[in-house]
């Protein structure tokens, strides 16, 4: 009888978050589920690493296929840890998430959850980073977890291509469908709001807003979240620019 797969879980809205505990439940039907999750929330740390104090784990759960840890670290650092000291072997495959927001377009770039699946990537482990979009701590997850089912089925009956993850996002609400899409062209045009604290010191306060490059595309993630569609991105951990060696070739160094 073959083993059930060994499916390592992370996240970066912590251990204790709702979108852990759902995608956790989905895991559960596929294989055997360790947890290696931050402590408290890491949105925004995009691959960081921790270099500059040690890294501290705790077991905070464990029963049959099943175990949780939560780290002091980054979504990076808990796979990294996982797949290097947690672990007895590698894991069959790693999903982060399920973050509440979304993370299409450029916010891959800072996303900790795909930090975290793009890490399991480098192992080459299939992985995929599941993103709900919903930013409400307690929001409905009932019809994400039916999406995750059906696209973590389709990776397990296909694969991945060496080298490449998944970015997946989900509209809140109704789901009318699941769609292939390319990233979004765009960028979060900054904003800082400067405020002055009790001691009369000046700090910064993080707004802004996204800024679509291509809002009537319709082949893209944001287009697909807009209209009820789950969008699904395959990301590739090269970036080289290989369309630039045309341009480039003439140059002279």
């Amino acid at each position: 009888m073959n083993e059930r797969p060994l499916i390592l879980l992370t996240n970066d809205d912590g251990v204790y978050a709702k979108g852990l505990k759902e995608v956790t439940e989905v895991m559960r039907l596929f294989g055997d589920i360790v947890v290696v999750a931050p402590d408290s929330p890491r949105s925004g740390m995009s691959h960081a690493i921790t270099v500059d104090r040690p890294l501290r784990v705790n077991k905070l759960e464990e029963e049959d296929g099943l175990t949780i840890y939560s780290c002091t670290g980054t979504p990076v650092d808990c796979v990294k840890l996982a797949c290097n000291q947690l672990l007895d072997r590698l894991p069959d495959f790693v999903i982060s998430g399920i973050n509440h927001g979304a993370n299409s377009s450029v916010s891959i770039l800072y996303s900790g959850t795909m930090g975290g699946a793009i890490e399991g990537c480098i192992h080459g482990i299939p992985s995929i980073g599941f993103s709900l979009n919903d930013y409400d701590t307690d929001a409905d997850f009932g019809r994400s977890k039916m999406a995750v089912a059906r696209i973590f089925q389709v990776v397990v009956e296909h694969g991945l291509p060496d080298g490449v993850c998944l970015n997946v996002n989900i509209p809140k609400g109704d789901v009318k469908g699941i769609n292939f899409c390319r990233q979004t062209r765009g960028k979060w045009e900054e904003e800082f709001e400067h405020r002055t604290d009790p001691h009369g010191r000046s700090y910064y306060w993080l707004t802004g807003y996204f800024n679509n490059a291509e809002a009537e595309a319709r082949d893209t993630d944001d287009f697909a979240l807009k209209n009820g569609y789950v969008s699904v991105v395959p990301v590739t951990i090269d970036l080289t620019a290989y369309q630039a060696f045309q341009h480039m070739k003439t140059w002279k160094f």
